[in-house]
């Protein structure tokens, strides 16, 4: 067995460990980049527009806060809604408003039970799946973000929160950074490391066959 033969499962192994580390730097930026630019788009538009929920293309990202849509909507799960007008919400819409009864325009996302009109206002009553009453408060049309697609995405709200603090910028964006700069170093080390055993290699298989020519030229001929 020559060298080469006997190099070539280090280099299997290397070619592996290079494969699984390329998995995983893609794997990381697929979750972290989307939610990092998301991130970053909402905050912007946030700060244009102060009096409005931002949204992307009249769909708005909403992370839910509590447990009232269980096992509908889970504590953790960022949800999509669409924008929609008042006259186009009907009962058992699942839609997201400013809470009526909040002092903080916090968002609240439950069932639409009943809907009534007075002076020329649309209301809706509403209701968390998870909960045994209704809203104390009526909700009118002009609270009404959105109406709940259906998609949701679980748990990815505790992602999405922590990379709104500073902190958690810093970390999704150093960890990547971190991460494929070591790989890149890490890369560039085991080809130089596999390409100098191949020049090792071939160095001794030539001297090994200058050898052999040599000992051939100082037998005796034979007759």
């Amino acid at each position: 067995m020559d060298n080469q033969e006997k190099n070539q499962p280090v280099k299997d192994r290397a070619h592996q460990k290079q494969k699984m580390l390329t998995v995983l730097g893609i794997v990381l930026c697929a979750l972290l980049i989307p939610i990092l630019v998301l991130n970053c788009i909402l905050i912007v538009k946030s700060w244009v527009n102060k009096d409005e929920i931002p949204n992307i293309n009249g769909y708005t990202p909403l992370i839910v806060l509590s447990d009232s849509m269980e096992n509908k909507i889970m504590e953790g799960d960022v949800i999509v809604c669409q924008r929609i007008e008042g006259k186009d919400v009907r009962e058992d819409y699942v839609i997201a408003f400013f809470d009526p009864a909040s002092k903080n325009n916090s968002v609240v996302t439950h069932r639409v039970k009943n809907i009534k009109e007075e002076n020329g206002v649309l209301y809706f009553q509403t209701k968390g799946d998870h909960n045994n009453d209704y809203d104390n408060v009526w909700v009118p049309e002009t609270a009404l973000v959105g109406k709940w697609t259906g998609f949701r995405l679980p748990l990815v709200g505790h992602i999405a929160m922590f990379m709104q603090t500073t902190g958690g910028l810093l970390v999704c964006i150093l960890v990547p950074l971190a991460f494929f700069i070591g790989y890149d170093f890490f890369r560039k080390k085991k080809a130089e490391q596999v390409k100098q055993e191949d020049l090792d290699a071939l160095r001794k298989e030539l001297e090994a066959l200058k050898a052999a020519r040599a000992a051939d030229g100082e037998e005796p001929s034979k007759q």
